[in-house]
């Protein structure tokens, strides 16, 4: 049986407060191979140089609950099985594989591709981006763990990629929250250890994918949905991540260190154990094309 497929373009921003996501998202969609899946576009409300207002601890909820039930909408109203996502923040990624979960009873699997755990924010970081897997698994920001009507399990939960700081990034971290007025905290260790979520870090999935692969045996995974986050590259290698902004690096949190043969690799090994339904690509930042786009805004010939 042929199953249907859509891909979703959601050039959600305001989850990371940045609206070079948006051009990040789109894209993303017009690098990925051409063929006849459906391409629907998720309504986004464009940035228009107003400040997002902080509502009950997150920057611009409203407008994020809104695109939220659009993108489940839209995904509702096709009933796919299978779904792939471009998106802006990491944030998009709760409609698609809320919906996955459901369709398939309860008993998705989801690898989180990701150099942060994305599980809860934390004190002086007000980014709606840091709660998606939280989110997902029934926790995270009560207002959006409602709209999943079926949480993920999370024994079925495999985060690769998560990154340990450096002594050097340990430094810059610190620095970084005191001028915030907040201590560093790890909210996010506190809830992997207690749900008993399993991880492995890029050094270790360099050397072997074994312990993802056994997981997936032993959850009896059949349906597995892929979220990517490219900052879980190394913005050394691979500059289209927010750590590599040229202006402004990011330092709230330590850098990816994934080289994209790896991550290659990883995706197809996950694709040869078992179904994935899913797949979720985001927080991509070319800034080259970013500040090419915005001196080209700027040259009068091209605007008269």
């Amino acid at each position: 049986m042929t199953k249907k497929t859509i891909r979703l373009l959601m050039p959600q921003w305001q989850g990371g407060n940045n609206p070079n996501y948006s051009f990040g998202a789109e894209l993303l969609a017009w690098l990925a191979p051409d063929n006849d899946q459906p391409h629907i576009r998720v309504p986004v409300q464009a940035y228009d140089g107003t400040p997002l207002e902080n509502e009950n601890g997150m920057n611009g909820r409203q407008q994020l609950l809104e695109q939220l039930k659009a993108a489940h909408h839209l995904i509702e109203a096709h009933q796919p099985d299978r779904v792939i996502m471009f998106g802006g923040d990491c944030l998009v990624e709760q409609a698609p594989f809320a919906y996955l979960n459901e369709r398939y009873g309860g008993e998705l699997g989801l690898v989180w591709i990701d150099a942060h755990s994305d599980l809860v924010n934390y004190v002086g970081y007000d980014n709606g981006h840091a709660v998606p897997l939280g989110n997902l698994l029934g926790e995270g920001d009560e207002e959006f763990a409602k709209h999943v009507k079926t949480p993920l399990k999370p024994e079925n939960v495999f985060i690769a990629g998560l990154a340990a700081p450096t002594e050097e990034e340990v430094a810059v971290i610190s620095e970084a929250f005191q001028r915030l007025g907040v201590a560093p905290t790890e909210p996010d260790t506190e809830m992997i250890q207690r749900l008993g979520i399993r991880t492995a870090g890029t050094k270790e999935l360099a050397s072997s994918t074994e312990s993802i692969k056994e997981w997936i045996k032993e959850s009896g995974i059949k349906h597995l949905a892929i979220h990517l986050d490219l900052d879980v590259l190394d913005p050394k290698a691979f500059r289209s991540v927010l750590f590599a902004n040229p202006e402004e690096p990011f330092n709230l949190s330590p850098k990816g260190t994934m080289q994209l043969p790896q991550l290659l690799r990883l995706i197809k090994e996950l694709s040869e154990e078992t179904d994935v339904v899913g797949l979720g690509i985001t927080e991509h930042l070319p800034w080259d094309s970013i500040n090419l786009k915005k001196l080209l805004g700027e040259i009068p010939i091209l605007n008269n």
